[in-house]
C-alpha cells in the first residue's frame, strides 16, 4: 500500500494540534466541498483525501497507530499482538530498536500471507451531493394530479405531481441526486415547484378569485350568465339590481386542497357590470327617458 501523509493533504506537520487540525479541515472542506465543485473530478478526489485525513488525525487513537505505523497504521492490533507472541517464544530479537519502512511492509506481508492478501485500506464512502431543479407550470397543470417526465443528469424521471401543490413548494426525490462516492449512497433530488400567475383566476391557499364582466341590462334586471372556473364553465343566477362590485361565494369551486382527495377551497367572484358602447340614437333616447324617472 502506497504510504498517504495524512498531515502534508491538510497542510499540517507532525506537532500540530487537535485545533489545528480541526481548523485546517473545515477550511480545505469547504474549499472542495462536492456542492461548490459540481463537475470538478479533482475537487470530488481532494474531498475524499480531506475527509480520509481528519477522520484518522481527528482520532486520538487512530493518530496514534499511524504516527507509530505510518501505512500499517490500521494493522496495529494485529501487530502488536504477533510482537508479545514472539516476544512469549524468546524471538524478540527482531522487533528491537527502530524499524524502517521496508521492515513494517515484510512483517506484514509475512503476517496476512503475502503483499497480494493484505488488507487494502478501507476508501471511505461518501454520499452523493444533493440537487436542486425547478418547474415550472401554470395554475391548471396543478389543479388536478397529474404526470410528468424530467431529464435530470441525463436521466428520465418520471414524477407524480399531486394536485393543490404550492407556489415554492418544494419535494425530495431519495435517491435521484448526485452519485455516491467510492459505494456512498446518491444524494436526493430536490424540486421546486414554480407556478405561473394566471390572467384570469388569482390563487389564495386554497381559495380562488375572479372577476366576471356582467352587463348592465342582467345587473339590472337579474339572469343568468355563464362563467368561467378551473373546473369548467358553470351557470350562475344573478340576482336583480346587482351593484357594481358584489362579491358573491361559491363553496367547493375553488383549488384543490392538497393531498386531501375531494377536498376544495371556495371560489370568489367580483361583478364588474359593463357598460354599453356604440349606443344607438333609439337607444340613447331610451336612456334619455328612463333617467327621467330618477
Amino acid at each position: 500500500m502506497e504510504f498517504v501523509d495524512y498531515y502534508k493533504i491538510l497542510g499540517l506537520d507532525k506537532n500540530a494540534s487537535d485545533d489545528d487540525i480541526k481548523k485546517a479541515y473545515r477550511k480545505l472542506a469547504r474549499k472542495h466541498h462536492p456542492d461548490l465543485n459540481p463537475n470538478d473530478r479533482e475537487a470530488h478526489k481532494k474531498f475524499q483525501q480531506i475527509n480520509e485525513a481528519n477522520e484518522v488525525l481527528s482520532d486520538p487513537q487512530k493518530r496514534k497507530k499511524y504516527d507509530q505505523y505510518g501505512k500499517d497504521w490500521q494493522h496495529a492490533d494485529e501487530f502488536e499482538k504477533r510482537k508479545a507472541q514472539q516476544y512469549a517464544t524468546g524471538d524478540g530479537g527482531r522487533f528491537s530498536g527502530d524499524f524502517g519502512e521496508s521492515d513494517f511492509s515484510d512483517f506484514f506481508e509475512s503476517l496476512f500471507g503475502g503483499s497480494g492478501r493484505r488488507s487494502r485500506h478501507r476508501e471511505t464512502k461518501f454520499r452523493g451531493q444533493d440537487l436542486q431543479a425547478e418547474l415550472h407550470l401554470r395554475l391548471q397543470d396543478v389543479y388536478t394530479t397529474h404526470q410528468q417526465t424530467l431529464t435530470v443528469n441525463g436521466k428520465q424521471i418520471r414524477i407524480t405531481i399531486p394536485a393543490g401543490v404550492e407556489n415554492g413548494q418544494k419535494i425530495k426525490l431519495k435517491g435521484h441526486g448526485g452519485p455516491g462516492i467510492n459505494g456512498g449512497p446518491n444524494g436526493d433530488l430536490y424540486i421546486t415547484f414554480l407556478i405561473a400567475e394566471d390572467p384570469k383566476f388569482r390563487r389564495s391557499g386554497d381559495d380562488v378569485h375572479t372577476e366576471v364582466d356582467l352587463p348592465l341590462y342582467t345587473a339590472v334586471l337579474g339572469g343568468d350568465v355563464i362563467i368561467d372556473t378551473l373546473g369548467g364553465k358553470i351557470k350562475l343566477k344573478v340576482p336583480p339590481e346587482t351593484q357594481n362590485g358584489t362579491k358573491t361565494r361559491l363553496k367547493g369551486k375553488g383549488f384543490p386542497v392538497y393531498k386531501k382527495e375531494g377536498s376544495f377551497g371556495d371560489l370568489f367572484i367580483t361583478y364588474r357590470i359593463r357598460i354599453p358602447t356604440g349606443l344607438s340614437e333609439k337607444e340613447k333616447e331610451l336612456f334619455f327617458q328612463l333617467s327621467k324617472f330618477r
